[in-house]
């Protein structure tokens, strides 16, 4: 049997026992490879006598004799942080079930929450190694979400945490996650409620009939915002996934910044970040099928402005599409698109923005837009 490849532009890190195995067995040597929090107390035969020189070990757990040895060899360590409740060196990304563990005790009992939690404590108090921690666990989720996203064609869905279960606009945007889902490309949210809880979940649906989306649309009816029980609306979610599992992925981006808006967990993969603007233009950047915008409030507008502005100078190469949902939220309530339209007026950017009435339109316009 050939060895599995390791990943492509990261063929220097191990995220898991099985890549450790397969190193040490192939290579026969750790020399300048990179281990992600991997559980290597049961590897110490390993760790005594292959080469480590160059080796960099992020937060996992070995025996004291092992660990010794390979700092002898000129590797580094950085050790487990004990008492957190996040992991910082993390080499994949958080999961649905990782982050509401515990939810049986209700959402305050969640690493989710502790961690959110953790944040508000430590956020202003000067502590550089706090600040330090967060910043390793921001880019750690990063370059996982590199790793996922390598070769995928993503397009984000934007739109506000508002948006409530039950809705017709709650149910429009389920349906065109799914079809975007169906269509192939990879579904990214800023993994929030309401809009971009609706997205993930017409992703999660994409493998199912019509039937199933409409039963789930009906059970997540009885709780329909996050507000005034995290835990009833999070209950609700699971009780979909544990009646329909094995859904479709589809890719979740939030932030412990709005730390009181929880994660959906129809999204199969979550990069949560502590720094927001991390979070806002990594979303933006890897969607690079183009970003739908349903109708939101101010983190919209701004969304798609933090969209417009590299489309304008090109800095990220071609303009990517832009669609805007719903012509009378975004010409007259906010009045986005009249801007829009002057910003990208004999630019190359014009033909890569649409307005559109219905959320049914937007696939197709996306579409079109992308060629």
């Amino acid at each position: 049997m050939q060895p599995t490849p390791l990943h492509a532009g990261h063929d220097r890190e191990i995220e898991s026992l099985a890549e450790f195995d397969e190193v040490v067995s192939v290579h026969g040597s750790l020399t300048r490879f990179r281990v992600q929090s991997v559980d290597l107390t049961d590897r110490t035969d390993a760790l005594l006598s292959v080469d480590t020189s160059g080796a960099v070990f992020l937060g996992c757990p070995m025996d004291p004799r092992a660990a010794a040895r390979v700092r002898a060899t000129g590797a580094l360590v950085f050790p487990p942080i004990p008492g957190l409740p996040f992991d910082p060196y993390r080499g994949v990304l958080h999961s649905p079930d990782e982050l509401f563990a515990s939810l049986d005790a209700g959402y305050e009992a969640t690493p989710d929450a502790r961690t959110y939690t953790w944040f508000q404590r430590t956020k202003a108090d000067g502590d550089v190694f706090a600040s330090m921690l967060r910043s390793i666990h921001d880019d750690a989720v990063s370059d996982a979400l590199d790793e996922l996203l390598l070769g995928t064609r993503v397009v984000g869905v934007m739109g506000g945490h508002a948006m409530a279960r039950g809705t017709q606009a709650y149910e429009g945007a389920a349906l065109l996650g799914r079809e975007l889902a169906r269509s192939g490309l990879m579904v990214a949210t800023g993994g929030g409620p309401g809009a971009m809880e609706a997205a993930n979940l017409g992703a999660y649906a994409a493998p199912f009939d019509d039937a199933m989306l409409t039963e789930a649309l009906r059970l997540l009816a009885g709780a329909p915002s996050f507000n005034p029980s995290i835990t009833d609306w999070a209950r609700a979610a699971f009780t979909v996934r544990e009646r329909w599992p094995a859904g479709g992925p589809s890719v979740g981006i939030p932030t412990w910044f709005y730390g009181h808006e929880p994660p959906n967990p129809f999204a199969a993969h979550i990069a949560k970040y502590f720094a927001n603007a991390t979070r806002e233009d990594g979303l933006l950047a890897r969607s690079n099928a183009g970003v739908v915008f349903l109708p939101g409030a101010a983190g919209t507008v701004q969304e798609i402005f933090d969209n417009a502005t590299p489309n304008y100078y090109e800095s990220h190469g071609e303009p990517t599409p832009m669609v805007l949902v719903d012509r009378a939220h975004w010409t007259e309530r906010h009045p986005t698109w009249p801007l829009l339209q002057s910003l990208a007026r004999e630019r190359s950017m014009e033909s890569r923005i649409a307005l559109v009435d219905r959320i049914e339109d937007a696939p197709e316009a996306l579409k079109r837009l992308g060629g």
